[in-house]
């Protein structure tokens, strides 16, 4: 009587790259979430599964996690605004400059706190080191739209539209679209196009990130 023994396929191991990517990906659910003051590099290191020593070896400090994400959250937003201006138009699809740009930043809400992220990076203007990085980070986004066409209104438009949306989801008011007719209206005049997608992706009070 022979036995064969199995053996489990090791998981592969990630390179310090990939594990500081995964640890910045964490970081943005985080800080979305619970803001920069509310957030230590040990939650940080919970949502990514690593230790908290690792977090801190290979960042050193909250400080500098913070700023990998906002890096982080931008890279994403611009490259995301590229690939909705580079792809081709789908027959009866709108071809505005903002209808394109716009639903790829609702598009990037799969992206969980990139948006609240932003936002919360975006109330530290008098912090000494985020600070500088914030504006910067905004007006690098003015620039771009600039550059791609956006006239001052409108791109001033489209920023206001974008701040909008980082209230709903941070006040996660998706919850009482249901319930709460004020709600119901405010979605319907905000998104009266991505209705559905917002909705469908956006946090729920009950979800921690």
């Amino acid at each position: 009587m022979s036995s064969v023994t199995t053996t489990a396929t090791p998981k592969a191991r990630l390179s310090s790259e990939e594990r500081r990517a995964q640890i910045v990906l964490a970081a943005l659910s985080v800080f979305g979430a619970k803001g920069y003051v509310g957030t230590t590099t040990d939650d940080v290191a919970r949502a990514a599964e690593v230790s908290q020593p690792y977090v801190v070896r290979l960042f050193g400090s909250k400080e500098n996690l913070f700023l990998a994400a906002i890096e982080e959250a931008l890279a994403r937003m611009l490259a995301a605004f590229d690939t909705a201006l580079e792809a081709p138009l789908d027959a009866g699809e709108d071809e505005r400059l903002e209808h394109r740009i716009g639903r790829s930043y609702i598009d990037l809400l799969q992206v969980r706190g990139l948006h609240q992220t932003l936002s919360h990076a975006f109330l530290l203007g008098a912090h000494p080191v985020i600070g500088p990085r914030a504006r910067d980070g905004y007006a690098r986004v003015w620039q771009y739209l600039r550059e791609h066409g956006f006239t001052p209104e409108r791109a001033h438009a489209f920023l206001a539209e974008g701040m909008m949306l980082n209230t709903v989801i941070g006040l996660r008011l998706a919850d009482d679209n249901d319930t709460d007719p004020r709600i119901a209206e405010l979605f319907t005049a905000c998104f009266p196009t991505e209705k559905a997608a917002v909705l469908r992706l956006a946090p729920r009070v009950d979800e921690p990130w």
